[in-house]
């Protein structure tokens, strides 16, 4: 399998890359590491991809789609972290939209976004909140890859933590608000898993996987979708 990762120097990606690299999930895959800084480069390198310098918040379709062909599948790992707002949606949306479209044009089928637990129309973060142009950046983003044909997976992890992997993790509902007083923290290194299990899954496919820390095996977990 060959897999482009875009955005392969963030925290998430960081713990996928190698996870990919080594067959430490399963078969070994070549994998292509998008970056948008050349000291990026050599880091993604020694983590075992192949890196590629292309700064998708400014790219256009076209040269995301040369950068994606031959590829048998996409993650999308990038985000702009914060900032400005218009930078949120230059890169969460926009840049996002632009790369599904890109996987369309490559003849790439398989598409994994990395969103958030709450990309619902119900997320309830109030439009005048620091934090709205992400949740509605995300939102509009996954919404048009589920109109795509692509066969894609949305991943919606909970709060990110720095803890160790446990390997397992709570499925939540499909739609709908999280329940109130639902601790949805997870390791970012056990959503490396699961976005390195949902690959091979097909039973995530067409799915928006919501999740949390939990007592479930990542494998079973994303097998007990179908």
């Amino acid at each position: 399998m060959n897999v482009v990762v875009i955005g392969a120097y963030g925290k998430v990606a960081r713990l996928l890359v190698p996870l990919l690299a080594d067959g430490g999930t399963g078969p070994v895959v070549d994998v292509v590491g998008v970056v948008r800084k050349p000291e990026q480069v050599d880091r993604v390198a020694d983590l075992g991809a192949d890196p590629l310098l292309l700064d998708v918040e400014h790219a256009s379709t076209e040269e995301i789609a040369a950068a994606l062909t031959g590829a048998d599948a996409v993650v999308w790992c990038a985000g702009a972290g914060g900032g400005s707002p218009e930078r949120t949606y230059a890169v969460d949306r926009d840049a996002a939209i632009r790369s599904m479209d890109a996987a369309a044009s490559a003849g790439v089928r398989r598409y994994v976004m990395v969103s958030w637990v709450g990309s619902t129309p119900e997320h309830g973060v109030p439009s005048d909140a620091s934090f709205f142009p992400y949740a509605d950046a995300k939102l509009a983003a996954d919404d048009h890859l589920r109109g795509t044909a692509l066969e894609w997976t949305i991943l919606g992890p909970g709060t990110l933590t720095d803890e160790p992997p446990t390997g397992r993790i709570a499925v939540l509902p499909e739609t709908g608000p999280v329940p109130p007083g639902t601790d949805t923290s997870v390791p970012r290194a056990d959503v490396a898993q699961v976005v390195a299990a949902a690959l091979r899954e097909a039973a995530t496919v067409g799915r928006f996987v919501r999740f949390s820390a939990g007592d479930t095996p990542i494998p079973g977990a994303l097998r007990s979708l179908d």
